[in-house]
């Protein structure tokens, strides 16, 4: 395993210094879930959350939390971001919804946590919205699926949850 770059020769945390980097194309994907009582996934399917658009709300909300991420993690660095996407996905068999985002950028540094942080507040909003009606719900597997560019390489999860190299 590689040395942790955030910490100094005396073991401070510290924000890594990218700028001998060359800016690089990034990308990073990040998938999680909220499970949930089918009652509460189709009351969300019919549009009939109080609060509104669930899904809609969501989605804004993973877009605004991923050109956040620096405000929220201590060590990331502000990145330009130049796409973000978070997906939704209704599943029956959760019951309750899929939630993958991904990020892009041509930087110096990556955008797995952008990715990470958009699937969270996604799954944060998911619950926020439907949560008068269902509290036990559970947001859980959170987890980076794919990345690429960078000096690390490109990374890939496969279907049984461990590392991949492409």
């Amino acid at each position: 395993m590689k040395g942790l770059t955030h910490l100094d020769a005396a073991g401070q945390a510290h924000m890594v210094d990218v700028s001998a980097k060359p800016a690089t194309s990034r990308m990073a994907t990040a998938a999680g879930v909220v499970r949930m009582r089918a009652e509460t996934l189709a009351l969300i399917r019919a549009g009939d959350a109080k609060k509104g658009d669930v899904l809609g709300t969501a989605r804004l909300a993973g877009i605004m939390a991923a050109k956040k991420t620096h405000d929220l993690i201590p060590l990331c660095h502000p990145l330009a971001l130049s796409k973000i996407t978070v997906d939704l996905a209704l599943d029956d068999a959760l019951p309750g919804v899929r939630v993958t985002a991904t990020a892009k950028v041509s930087g110096q540094t990556g955008v797995e946590m952008e990715a990470l942080t958009a699937v969270s507040v996604a799954c944060l909003t998911i619950y926020d919205m439907v949560k008068a009606v269902d509290r036990g719900m559970e947001i859980g597997a959170i987890r980076l699926l794919a990345k690429s560019g960078g000096q690390s390489g490109d990374f890939r999860r496969d279907e049984a949850g461990t590392e991949e190299k492409p």
